[in-house]
Formats: C-alpha cells, sequence, structure tokens
C-alpha cells in the first residue's frame, strides 16, 4: 500500500470520503492502535495495582503462615508448659489457708514464736482485705527478745507449709532494759475464698463501677 505524498498535500480532513483508500487504511490503523494502546495501558494500570495488592495479601498471608506453622510445631511445649502452670497454680492454691484452717495458722504462729523464746506484747488479727480469689489477713504483732531469736522466729515462719509474709519491721531497744529488744512486724496470712464469697466480690465490684 503506497500512499503519495502529492495525494496527502492535497487531502481535505473536512472531506473524508473523497481521501485516497490508502489514506483511510492507515487513518484507521493508527486510531485502532491509539484505542488499543489507550485500553491496555488504563487496563494494564489497574492490573499493576491489583498485582501489587495481591503480592501484599501473599506477604501477609505468608507471615500467618509462618505464626500458625510455628504455634503448631510448638503445641506440645505450650501445653506442657499449661499444665505445669496449673500445677504450680495448685500447689501454691493449697498453701492458702480455708476459712476453717486461719484459726489454726494464727495459732502455728504464735506458737513458733513461743517456741524461739519470744514474749509477745501485741498479737491483733486485723480486717481481711478480699482481693480477687483471695483475701489477705494482716496481723499486727510486737515481741520482745533478742536478735537471734527474732532470725529464728523469722525463719521458722518462712518454714510454715502456709504462705506467710513480714512486712514492715521495726526493732528498738527496751527504755527500760536496753538488752533486750522490741520488734514491730505486721504478718500477712492469705486465704482462698470460696466459690460463694467470690461472686459476693464479683458482684460487689459491679455495683462499685456502676
Amino acid at each position: 500500500m503506497n500512499i503519495d505524498l502529492e495525494q496527502i498535500k492535497n487531502i481535505d480532513l473536512n472531506d473524508v470520503a473523497r481521501w485516497p483508500k490508502p489514506f483511510k487504511v492507515a487513518v484507521i490503523v493508527l486510531i485502532c492502535i491509539a484505542v488499543l494502546g489507550m485500553g491496555l495501558w488504563f487496563d494494564t494500570r489497574n492490573q499493576l495495582a491489583a498485582l501489587e495488592t495481591s503480592r501484599n495479601k501473599e506477604q501477609e498471608l505468608k507471615n500467618v503462615f509462618k505464626q500458625k506453622a510455628h504455634q503448631a510445631a510448638n503445641l506440645g511445649a505450650y501445653k506442657a508448659q499449661m499444665e505445669e502452670m496449673k500445677r504450680s497454680f495448685g500447689t501454691m492454691l493449697r498453701q492458702l489457708p480455708s476459712k476453717t484452717e486461719v484459726a489454726e495458722l494464727l495459732v502455728d504462729i504464735s506458737q513458733t514464736g513461743l517456741e524461739n523464746g519470744l514474749e509477745f506484747e501485741l498479737f491483733k488479727p486485723q480486717s481481711e482485705k478480699p482481693v480477687e480469689f483471695y483475701s489477705e489477713l494482716p496481723i499486727k504483732i510486737s515481741v520482745t527478745g533478742r536478735y537471734h531469736e527474732f532470725g529464728k522466729f523469722i525463719s521458722d515462719v518462712a518454714a510454715l507449709p502456709r504462705i506467710v509474709t513480714l512486712q514492715d519491721f521495726s526493732i528498738a531497744p527496751l527504755k527500760d532494759d536496753p538488752d533486750t529488744l522490741v520488734m514491730e512486724v505486721t504478718a500477712k496470712t492469705y486465704r482462698y475464698l470460696d466459690e460463694e464469697e467470690v461472686e459476693t466480690l464479683a458482684k460487689s465490684k459491679k455495683e462499685k463501677k456502676k
């Protein structure tokens, strides 16, 4: 298909019907190429955006898969760890006395002091303080004795089968007997709450929030 340059010069752009056939074909081809190119450009741009989104999603899914695979591979270890935690928690819970055993524990603490040669000036349980599934019972204690007797008393209290903590120590000599010391301390023991007490505590907290 040959196009004469003289014919191109004499073409009237407003009179398409009289254009030479080769020129018409060339223009149609160019228009088709332009339309096709624009379609490809806009369509391809959307496809590229979709491709980028898919790649990001793929990476996200790979990360999730790796995480799940790691969890699955360590599932046995996790289960064993949970079982160990349950056993440890059960052991600790058994060290908390029940309501009926608190009186016996108070006797054990006072008996431990007497066995170590201490004289009790004060042994006064305070009001209980409920905390989650257990309750704290502070006990104000004032005893007289000597340093080594205090040390043995503290050591023996720590060795009791029930959990007892000693806090807020204060030691000073007696005014009329400098060789004898007075130790004031707060002992805290703990007991677990029964189901009814836990429910009552939970209801009380909800009412306070209202």
